[in-house]
């Protein structure tokens, strides 16, 4: 049997995706990411941006564009998604329409902005997947972006939708939202991390995702001139608030996010080891190096070999029989 199945019988096996997702508003930087995916490989996910990362005035085109290079050639993963307008915007139902209608099959996500709550995140569903029924695709997984005082104080429900698969946090809407109650310095490093209620909201968006088996996304680092500002803020956010995904804004934070996020080699070839152990008795307890090991342990280390195989990390050659059963 597969460790997935063994490890999180009767229980939802946690989502594993790529630990950065990369934002393209302009046709050029859509086409550069594209560029950059096919050079690294499948390891960091591309988002197309209909909404802040766009230009106004042409939506529909925009639109159609995003769905065209999904369809195109350059596809080549099938990592690609697309954030569409808020849910109260004019341009949502025709986002969702054309970019859901024409290329549903072949899309990765869908990301809802600004979400008030549980109920505009469920209607947001409900019109994403009668979309991409027509197009033949059930079940397309829906990223959220959680932002506003509503969409926190439903963090957990929001979660706990079996359609959901990601939640992201906006830290500068959510800075915002708070009127100058929260300092600008909150919006980046070190203040990000320090601050009360921004820390508070991060935690809880963590928790919520690991209780349901979804992916935490860590906000942007808005510093693009130094690119190890990401990196740090990226390891920072992994071994403090639990996150294993992190958003980027330019290209050449995509390997320092990758690498901060990536699990540490040692321990990887550790998590090869014991899990080889422990499939050769049945997934029973085994003892590695002087310690029990048990299927509580197998479920963390399962998870650290999944991180670094979605990373890019080479993985122990002894580890090959783990995926391949």
């Amino acid at each position: 049997m597969h460790p997935s199945e063994v490890l999180f019988q009767g229980e939802q096996r946690p989502v594993s995706i790529p630990a950065c997702d990369h934002y393209a508003g302009a046709e050029k930087l859509m086409r550069r990411s594209i560029a950059l995916q096919q050079e690294l490989g499948p390891v960091f996910d591309i988002t197309f941006d209909c909404e802040d990362g766009a230009s106004a005035g042409n939506e529909e085109a925009h639109a159609r564009l995003v769905a065209a290079l999904v369809n195109s050639d350059d596809n080549r993963f099938g990592r690609i998604g697309a954030r569409v307008h808020d849910l109260d915007h004019p341009c949502f139902a025709q986002d969702v329409a054309i970019i859901c209608g024409d290329a549903a099959p072949r899309l990765a996500y869908l990301v809802l902005p600004k979400v008030g709550g549980i109920d505009d995140v469920q209607r947001g569903i409900d019109t994403v997947s009668r979309h991409a029924a027509r197009a033949g695709r059930d079940g397309l997984p829906v990223h959220v972006l959680i932002e506003t005082h509503g969409a926190l104080a439903d963090v957990w429900r929001i979660a706990a939708l079996p359609q959901v698969e990601c939640l992201s946090f906006g830290i500068m809407d959510f800075v915002s939202a708070h009127y100058g109650a929260i300092p600008a310095a909150a919006m980046r490093s070190p203040g990000q991390f320090i601050h009360p209620l921004v820390a508070r909201a991060k935690l809880e968006i963590a928790a919520a995702c690991h209780a349901f088996g979804k992916t935490p996304s860590h906000n942007v680092t808005t510093e693009i001139r130094d690119a190890s500002a990401a990196g740090k803020d990226a390891a920072r956010a992994a071994a403090e608030f639990g996150y294993t995904r992190m958003w980027s804004i330019h290209p050449h934070q995509v390997r320092p996010i990758l690498a901060a996020m990536s699990p540490d080699s040692a321990e990887v070839e550790e998590a090869a080891a014991i899990l080889n152990a422990a499939q050769a008795v049945a997934w029973g307890p085994i003892q590695h190096n002087g310690r029990l090991h048990d299927r509580a342990s197998y479920r963390y280390y399962w998870m650290i070999l999944q991180r670094a195989r979605a990373s890019g990390m080479r993985l122990p050659e002894s580890s090959g029989s783990l995926f391949s059963t």
